[in-house]
């Protein structure tokens, strides 16, 4: 369904302290500089009711109660209300010519009961309860908003948008949890760490383009779940018994492997114009914290991920699907797991190597030689955790992104199912979402 949004005020959200003097000036790491200029986007939805029950939502306290927080958590999160300049620094604090800019936060009527979006999303209709629907809009640089969307049952829905520029998916639920401790009361609780730059330290970019990738052209968005029963079912079937001592797939790489099993199938009915050799790879977002020596505490805020390469075997049968997924789900381990500490700490020390290894990467890619399957997985994150004072989310959703050939997995609301949130070009879809496998998987 199309969503009727208006836009009834927008403001300023600043710290409720002045930023101290010393921290007028966060640097960017090499890890952020090289991050896409886009934003990071979450949904979170909240009802009127819960297990039956009413919850008093009075919309105009909460949104008083969010400002209020916000304006609190921002003094210990201060770079969140700064303003990037020149994928270098972020200029905060109010002194001199550097800007205390704030965030921006907007509030929205939306014209439809909350039930209504959560029972059928659709996900280009979601970017209107974002304070930046385009995602590429502002993203280098204003790093975080927020807007506050009413419905006409009384539900509200929080959108929130992190720049990429600045921290990667799981500092955003970092912040998302201090906001929501600092909302209830509980601000003895704020935990995070601005560390980055100090572990990768800035360094000149000339020639690279970090906006490689990034369009607004011809893409479309599908939400697919998959129940908790489908996914132990791709975990048996892709579970090799001729190797008594290969670990059972976990949830990530089962789906990881069927996806990919169907992706290529609609890629064989494609007409590869110009390349007749094209490569084709699985890249998995990796969290480099727990990879450090020692590892780094989970709220240290800042672009601490890596992208493990995957380049699944040619020998695989078109015939032997299963086989082929034992292959492929050992070959992501080994990548995977070769993002280690010694990767880590070759990454710190020779960071000119890895922009020189991107830069190969983002020609092949723009000469079209090479394909990309690219999926981050945010299951077992606090996803369903961020409770503001009136409760936990019902749902929490993703949008229509500015990628092709990008997957992101949520954990559904309850059991172990996943939501996977395709992004992928307009012809491409439409050969997958015909997929008589993916649609069999996919029906309750």
């Amino acid at each position: 369904m199309k969503l009727e949004v208006e836009v009834i005020s927008k403001e300023t959200i600043k710290p409720s302290s002045p930023t101290p003097e010393h921290l007028y000036h966060y640097h960017l790491s090499f890890l952020d500089q090289i991050s896409p200029p886009v934003y990071s986007p979450l949904v979170l939805f909240y009802p009127t009711h819960q297990n039956n029950q009413e919850i008093a939502i009075d919309n105009v306290q909460i949104t008083t109660q969010l400002k209020t927080s916000l304006s609190e958590v921002l003094t210990c999160f201060y770079p969140l209300a700064g303003r990037i300049k020149d994928n270098t620094l972020i200029v905060c604090g109010s002194g001199g010519d550097n800007d205390d800019g704030g965030i921006p936060f907007t509030e929205a009527t939306v014209n439809c009961a909350l039930s209504d979006v959560i029972q059928n999303p659709v996900p280009a209709e979601l970017n209107k309860l974002l304070p930046f629907p385009e995602l590429d809009d502002g993203a280098d640089e204003i790093p975080f908003g927020v807007q506050f969307n009413n419905f006409n049952c009384g539900g509200i829905g929080i959108g929130v948008c992190l720049s990429h520029k600045i921290g990667d998916a799981l500092s955003l639920f970092t912040f998302l949890k201090n906001w929501a401790a600092t909302s209830r009361g509980d601000r003895d609780s704020v935990q995070t760490e601005f560390v980055s730059a100090s572990l990768f330290p800035p360094r000149n970019l000339s020639g690279f383009k970090p906006t490689t990738g990034v369009t607004k052209e011809n893409i479309i968005t599908k939400r697919f779940v998959f129940s908790a029963s489908k996914i132990e079912e791709f975990r048996a079937k892709y579970t090799d018994q001729s190797f008594k001592n290969l670990k059972r797939p976990s949830r990530v790489e089962a789906l990881s492997a069927f996806l990919w099993s169907r992706f290529m199938a609609s890629k064989k009915k494609e007409v590869l114009p110009g390349v007749a050799d094209r490569v084709y790879m699985v890249l998995h977002a990796v969290n480099l914290r727990p990879r450090f020596e020692p590892p780094l505490p989970e709220y240290s805020f800042g672009n601490l991920y890596r992208i493990a390469v995957t380049v699944p075997s040619t020998e695989d049968d078109d015939d032997d699907q299963e086989q082929a997924a034992y292959r492929l789900i050992a070959q992501m381990r080994e990548s995977i797991s070769s993002v280690d500490k010694e990767y880590v700490k070759k990454l710190q020390e020779q960071s000119e190597l890895h922009l020189d290894f991107l830069n190969d990467m983002v020609e092949r890619f723009n000469r079209g030689e090479m394909v990309s399957f690219n999926i981050t997985s945010l299951c077992r994150f606090p996803l369903y955790e961020s409770d503001f004072g009136w409760g936990k989310p019902v749902w929490v959703g993703s949008v229509s992104l500015t990628f092709s050939n990008v997957v992101t997995f949520f954990d559904t609301v309850s059991g172990n199912g996943i939501e996977a949130w395709m992004n992928m070009k307009k012809e491409d879809m439409a050969r997958l979402e015909v997929d008589e496998e993916l649609i069999l998987a996919t029906t309750a």
